[in-house]
């Protein structure tokens, strides 16, 4: 499924890969802040060492930015969009609408439901995004 981007993303996704040296697969603006869908194997390049890339995107575009690694399957991209959060499992159910049913240990549900539930909308919006998924809930 492939993924339309603004003239705003493309611009963001232009500067994030000039300042990380990974590369960017998708960007939107959700809440005032940037989520950036990165290139697998890429994370740790978009980081940089001590969070240093990273932060210095954040103050070129004095926005928070969120980081999410892309994936080839909806169950891993979902448990990518979670984390820091441990999840168990991610199971696709295709009815009437598909959604990701998240399996995550106790311990971490705060942690895959965010602050204020933000990160938890940032895996519905790019799940949807990326892979046409309806709804993610934990289970």
């Amino acid at each position: 499924m492939g993924v339309t981007l603004s003239d705003d993303a493309r611009q963001y996704l232009a500067l994030f890969e000039d300042v990380t040296g990974a590369t960017g697969r998708d960007c939107v603006l959700e809440n005032g802040r940037l989520l950036v869908v990165v290139a697998p194997g890429q994370m740790g390049e978009a980081i940089g060492p001590g969070g240093r890339h990273v932060t210095q995107f954040e103050r070129q575009v004095d926005k928070s930015v969120r980081l999410i690694e892309a994936a080839e399957t909806a169950a891993a991209f979902v448990a990518n969009a979670l984390a820091p959060a441990a999840v168990y499992n991610v199971t696709i159910s295709e009815n009437d609408d598909t959604i990701a049913y998240v399996e995550v240990a106790d311990e971490d549900r705060g942690v895959a439901i965010g602050k204020d539930g933000l990160t938890i909308e940032a895996a519905r919006t790019l799940a949807e995004r990326h892979f046409g998924i309806d709804d993610v809930q934990l289970t």
